[in-house]
């Protein structure tokens, strides 16, 4: 493979060192099914990765992925076996693992916080639920049924203007970090799994910058060397 320019939105050895270990896995599980199983593989698999993060970092059409990178077809046809097979759902899980026991957390949330936005997550893992007045009415006894304690949190009484809430400002934090991702800023998929991918390459990225202590490049400014960096 011949050396080209790098992107901001590659991966650093660092970064792949966390991601390769799942990916060599789906290969492998792959090929063994496969006819020509000796035959050596024709694109690498870091390359690929990199042209999907550009995607969904810059929110490039696939077709106007630049030709240093292997075909678009390519890259979108392992986007979507990625998506299908649950590769990217896994990544997630794998580096929030990591993410949380880095931090001196439980492996496994026990809690969340949701919000219009949010993807659904699973009952059997999430016992506390934060969120906001709007659901008051419809949601209380839906989760009681499912034996989540929902807590809602509400504003200070008197408060006026812009005040973060405690526990729901992680929510809208978290949307700051994924509108870095430009291919989020409006839903362009055509399938809703395709839309979730997308977020979890995002996360993928985040949680691997924040893992491995690298700053996030802003699209805003890509030349300034005072970077966004993901607390802790």
């Amino acid at each position: 493979m011949s050396e080209r320019r790098p992107y901001p939105s590659d991966l650093s050895d660092a970064r792949w060192e966390l991601i390769e270990p799942v990916l060599a896995a789906w290969r492998f599980e792959r090929r063994g099914r496969a006819l020509d199983f000796g035959r050596p593989p024709r694109h690498d698999l870091r390359e690929i990765m990199n042209a999907i993060l550009y995607v969904d970092r810059t929110g490039v059409q696939w077709r106007y992925l630049p030709h240093d990178f292997p075909p678009w077809e390519t890259v979108y046809g392992y986007f979507a076996k990625w998506e299908k097979e649950g590769v990217f759902a896994q990544l997630t899980g794998v580096l929030r693992r990591l993410l949380r026991q880095q931090e001196g957390k439980r492996a496994e949330p026990s809690a969340c916080v949701i919000d219009a936005q949010s993807v659904k997550t699973s009952t059997s893992v999430l016992r506390k639920v934060w969120v906001d007045g709007g659901y008051r009415q419809h949601l209380v006894e839906h989760a009681a049924a499912l034996g989540i304690d929902m807590e809602i949190v509400q504003r200070t009484p008197g408060t006026r203007g812009f005040t973060p809430l405690p526990k729901r400002w992680t929510v809208e934090r978290t949307y700051g970090w994924l509108m870095f991702h430009r291919r989020l800023a409006r839903d362009y998929e055509t399938l809703p799994s395709r839309s979730e991918a997308m977020i979890h390459l995002a996360m993928t990225d985040l949680m691997t910058r924040r893992l491995t202590g690298e700053a996030i490049i802003s699209w805003r400014d890509p030349t300034s060397p005072n970077q966004l960096r993901i607390p802790g």
